[in-house]
């Protein structure tokens, strides 16, 4: 099937459900089993299946069904957020010892588990140039176990060759985890790249309406078994509610992408021929300096990109931001509405220095109307430029 068609279908059973169109809402802790044969069954986890409530019911198993059908894989682990997912995902892969490989465009909070939380227990994260690509070779070392991907990076927005990098971490023995949240798997298929881990915040675009909590890790058959037992040891559980609305915006992923896709393009463009923009950051935008790697893997970019601005006060940055009409400053994105919201790049970096000196931010671009959109941008400009 085409994605779309996919998008559409993949999970349901309605004739397993009286004809309802869409998953009843199986709320369970406690499963019965029917004779002591099937009770003893020792495989029935590893296989899915409804097994124990915190193992998932018929409504979470919808959920793994479709997404595994949009992404590819073996199997899928539903999490309580995406960051649950990441964690989930590296701890299935290191030891004490170990040594991970991380973009210094990773997400912040990916950064900071790696950096605190794994030094605990001796696992040592290196952070490289995510523009390295092939050459990330002669970072791997023989205890290098985890090689972690993110294309487009967060807040900086550097595309990554996935496959030249997944070449070398495999010939080194590694395995690759990617967050694929921006693209999802309607734009970027990342076990088709040579992706072990695939990881979605399923709180942003599938989703959708900014109102769930949910990540998602789908793992090819050799890395599935590790991940599982992982998600088992940890007590990792979802609310069958939540994967019901994860499932009721899944639908409409498709085609919500595409109008945040069409909106950011339409921002992005008009934003770099502002003259208060240094520069605007969107793998979309030919000028960009990942624009021929993201138009090579890439179907289609989302409605998150970034901008850096030319030197200018806090004062001003804030008469502008602070009374937005139809761009929210808060933290997540992928839901209808549109945000705006100021970065600190210099506190995120490591490895690779940050060239720009002006103030940067990250926009994205919702559902309303593109023209209102830039009418609020311009009115926002005009409270900069005064207070300037």
């Amino acid at each position: 099937m085409k994605k779309d068609t996919t998008i559409t279908h993949a999970g349901l059973h309605s004739l397993d459900n009286h004809g309802v169109v869409n998953p009843p809402i199986y709320r369970a802790s406690t499963i019965l089993f029917p004779t002591v044969e099937a009770f003893a069954a020792p495989d029935k986890p590893l296989k899915g299946g409804t097994f124990y409530g915190r193992f998932g019911t018929p409504t979470q198993e919808s959920l793994r069904e479709a997404l595994l059908a949009l992404e590819g894989g073996h199997d899928c682990l539903l999490a309580s957020s995406g960051m649950a997912a990441i964690t989930a995902a590296v701890l299935s892969r290191v030891g004490a010892g170990d040594h991970v490989l991380l973009p210094d465009s990773v997400y912040g909070p990916t950064r900071g588990f790696c950096q605190r939380f794994l030094k605990r227990f001796n696992v040592e994260a290196t952070y490289y140039d995510p523009t390295i690509g092939a050459e990330v070779a002669g970072l791997m070392r023989p205890e290098t176990k985890v090689v972690f991907v993110e294309a487009p990076g967060s807040y900086t927005f550097e595309m990554q060759d996935i496959p030249a990098i997944a070449e070398a971490a495999h010939d080194g023995g590694a395995t690759v985890i990617m967050d694929n949240t921006w693209a999802t798997p309607v734009f970027f298929r990342p076990l088709d790249f040579g992706v072990d881990i695939s990881v979605q915040a399923l709180t942003k675009y599938v989703v959708g309406h900014s109102d769930v909590m949910l990540g998602s890790a789908v793992a090819n058959e050799e890395h599935w078994p590790e991940l599982f037992d992982v998600y088992w040891k940890l007590g990792y559980s979802v609310s069958p509610d939540d994967c019901w609305l994860a499932l009721r915006g899944l639908r409409t992923l498709s085609v919500r992408l595409a109008r945040h896709q069409e909106t950011a393009l339409t921002l992005a463009r008009w934003l770099a021929a502002r003259p208060e923009v240094e520069r605007v950051l969107h793998p979309g935008l030919p000028e960009d300096p990942g624009h021929a790697i993201w138009r090579r893997d890439f179907s289609g970019s989302s409605g998150l990109f970034g901008l850096v601005l030319k030197p200018v006060s806090a004062e001003a940055q804030a008469a502008m931001l602070d009374h937005m009409q139809h761009f929210g400053l808060g933290y997540s994105w992928g839901g209808f509405e549109s945000l705006l919201v100021p970065t600190n790049i210099g506190k995120l970096r490591t490895a690779t220095e940050w060239p720009a000196h002006g103030r940067t931010w990250r926009l994205h671009a919702g559902l309303e109307d593109p023209d209102d959109l830039i009418a609020d941008l311009e009115a926002g400009f005009e409270r900069l430029n005064a207070t300037a």
